[in-house]
């Protein structure tokens, strides 16, 4: 196992551990409460991490990560009804109209 990431928050290291799970990537969170004892300990030691199982996976997860934190930068005008639609939707928010291809 090795660490692949820290979280600020457990919300954030269980929303990230899913998602890269979702990818196909084997993790774990480890600290999920050491927040209680911060002050006894450094407060950057309490915080929740994302562990990868296969630490030979470490640097395709590492990468698969930042791409999906960045924001899209897809940008389409809707034919249905002429709005701008910024970012990874295939439909249009306003009407439903199919993204063009």
């Amino acid at each position: 196992m090795k660490r692949l990431l820290q979280a600020p928050n457990l919300a954030l290291a269980t929303l990230w551990a899913d998602q890269l799970g979702a990818a196909g990537f084997e993790v774990h969170v480890q600290r999920a409460y050491a927040s209680g004892i911060a002050g006894e300990i450094p407060p950057d030691q309490a915080l929740p991490e994302v562990w990868i199982d296969d630490e030979r996976r470490h640097a395709e997860a590492a990468e698969w990560f930042e791409r999906w934190l960045r924001p899209s930068e897809r940008r389409w005008l809707c034919r249905g009804c002429g709005e701008v639609v910024e970012g990874p939707f295939e439909v249009c928010w306003n009407c439903g109209a199919a993204a063009p291809e």
